[in-house]
């Protein structure tokens, strides 16, 4: 089967969660719709080569440039799953699925210099930092900045 990339506008709807895994990848389907939306000026308050897109970039031994080439000139999320697959640092299918893994359980109450931030954002977002990972918080954080918004009062 073969999806084929839609360029989303991310000032009106959130990219893919970080969980949703291009050839076993987490992060990957998230940051080529960042990618592909910075690349037409659509990404909203999103930001590509973030922190969390270079998790994804680091463990694969790639750039931000590379993967943005690769967006740029595919057609499918298979055809960039296939690419990460041969590019950068060799990687198996078990070294892929552990990483994805850990990545979704993944949280930086273990970071003493991202606690405070995470703990503050987890509250605003009613979730609970102990319990709670990065990409909770990230999906937490595109559903209350994409849910309809109550009308103001009227006076």
């Amino acid at each position: 089967m073969n999806t084929a990339i839609s360029t989303r506008d991310l000032s009106k709807r959130a990219p893919h969660s970080p969980r949703d895994r291009i050839a076993g990848f987490a992060i990957a389907m998230r940051a080529v719709d960042k990618c592909r939306a910075s690349m037409v000026g659509s990404l909203g308050e999103y930001h590509y080569d973030c922190p969390v897109d270079n998790l994804l970039f680091d463990f694969k031994g790639i750039t931000g440039k590379q993967f943005k080439d690769v967006v740029q000139s595919s057609r499918t999320y298979e055809e960039i799953g296939t690419w990460l697959q041969s590019q950068g640092t060799a990687k198996t299918p078990k070294e892929i699925k552990t990483w994805s893994d850990k990545m979704e359980t993944a949280s930086p109450m273990s970071n003493p210099e991202r606690r405070a931030s995470f703990m503050s954002n987890c509250s605003k977002l009613g979730l609970n930092p102990a319990t709670s990972s990065t990409f909770d918080w990230l999906e937490a954080d595109d559903r209350a900045s994409f849910s309809p918004q109550p009308a103001p009062l009227s006076r």
